[in-house]
């Protein structure tokens, strides 16, 4: 008669994923590897996120300034009065009124309604981008 075969497969709980089985007594040693990093999806829209986000911090940054009346002769404060301008004028000119001036200050109205559309147009992006990253049922 030949010898029956015992087959059995134990976990071992302080090393996960490592697996040991049994072969004809001997104990045969196997790892199993786990890959516990980001999807490309979620990568993506860490990018999108972040970009959206600095954006963002312009634009908040270009309110807070004009609403101090900060002095735009200095070089920081203009730099960034011109680079959120780039991020500010595509919605100009959507309300009739483009700020609101008081005694030196400014409120950029056209800066408030470009900070709720970037942030729309993130809100979209990630809803598209969320259709992708779904995994299949």
């Amino acid at each position: 008669m030949g010898r029956s075969v015992s087959r059995r497969w134990t976990w071992l709980p302080r090393c996960p994923g490592y697996l040991k089985r049994k072969v004809n007594g001997m104990a045969i040693d196997t790892r199993e590897t786990v890959t516990t990093g980001p999807s490309g999806v979620a990568v993506v829209q860490r990018i999108i996120g972040l970009a959206f986000g600095l954006i963002q911090l312009l634009i908040v940054g270009r309110i807070v300034l004009l609403f101090l009346d900060a002095s735009t002769s200095n070089g920081l404060v203009s730099g960034i009065l011109n680079l959120s301008q780039t991020f500010v004028a595509p919605f100009e000119g959507i309300l009739r009124t483009s700020s609101l001036n008081a005694s030196g200050s400014v409120l950029d109205i056209a800066a408030v309604v470009a900070l709720v559309g970037w942030t729309v147009i993130e809100l979209i992006v990630f809803s598209v981008l969320a259709i992708f990253g779904r995994e299949p049922a």
